[in-house]
């Protein structure tokens, strides 16, 4: 165990308000590809690049297009939860993590067992009609060719964020006041490169954040961790 991993876990064991704000690569343990590392989504070839696939105008304009890549290459419906998801649950369970706030969109950390996650970017598992306003489970999208259809015929749309979206207000207002009232706060597996969710760490108050990511980052951390993040929860 690094210097590093061993401050952070005297962090830990001392706190009993923590909150965890985390991205992609809290995923790819689980088999789950990122979008900007080497070999994730951003390196693959499509007709168009995924963040225009991805965008509010491209799923207006074409919808068939989004809905193939969409069942394609986002809903890893198999995926398990890694020791990350399954350390943040136990922390929870024992009243010391306070939230968890995730850009993730595969509802891992719900499959682990922590109650308190809020999903900037939504969820897979959450489908709406756009026409009547029904809900719908994964099934609906995953389970048909083509655009899917509710029984009034109209479109059921991902409850998830494209791009060109807003997030959801009372989701970042939430996150905001988890992040501002927390003693330790652990950035884990995100580039803080997407906005306005990555700004939400300019929030915290403390002298204890944690960055764990594969990549070092800008941020000023009191305490940087270059190594995969289900190695490191899985030592504390």
């Amino acid at each position: 165990m690094t210097d590093a991993v061993k401050q952070l876990k005297e962090w830990i064991d001392q706190s009993g308000n923590i909150v965890f704000f985390g991205g992609a690569g809290v995923s790819t343990e689980s088999g789950i590809p990122d979008f900007r590392s080497t070999g994730g989504l951003y390196h693959q070839q499509y007709d168009y690049p995924p963040e225009t696939i991805l965008s509010h105008s491209f799923y207006e304009a074409n919808p068939e297009e989004f809905f193939r890549f969409y069942r394609n290459k986002m809903l890893c419906l198999d995926a398990q939860p890694n020791a990350a998801h399954r350390k943040l649950a136990e922390w929870e369970r024992q009243g010391k993590l306070k939230a968890v706030v995730t850009q993730n969109i595969d509802g891992l950390h719900q499959k682990a067992g922590s109650k308190n996650v809020l999903e900037l970017h939504g969820s897979i598992w959450r489908n709406y009609c756009t026409r009547c306003g029904a809900f719908h489970g994964v099934e609906a999208i995953q389970g048909c060719q083509g655009i899917p259809r509710c029984s009034c015929g109209g479109i059921i749309k991902p409850d998830v964020v494209l791009y060109e979206e807003g997030l959801e207000e009372d989701v970042m207002m939430r996150s905001v006041s988890a992040i501002r009232h927390a003693d330790v706060l652990i950035i884990g597996g995100t580039s803080l490169t997407v906005y306005p969710a990555a700004g939400l760490v300019r929030y915290y108050r403390g002298n204890k954040l944690a960055v764990i990511n594969k990549a070092a980052l800008g941020t000023e951390a009191d305490l940087s961790i270059t190594e995969p993040i289900g190695q490191v929860l899985d030592l504390l």
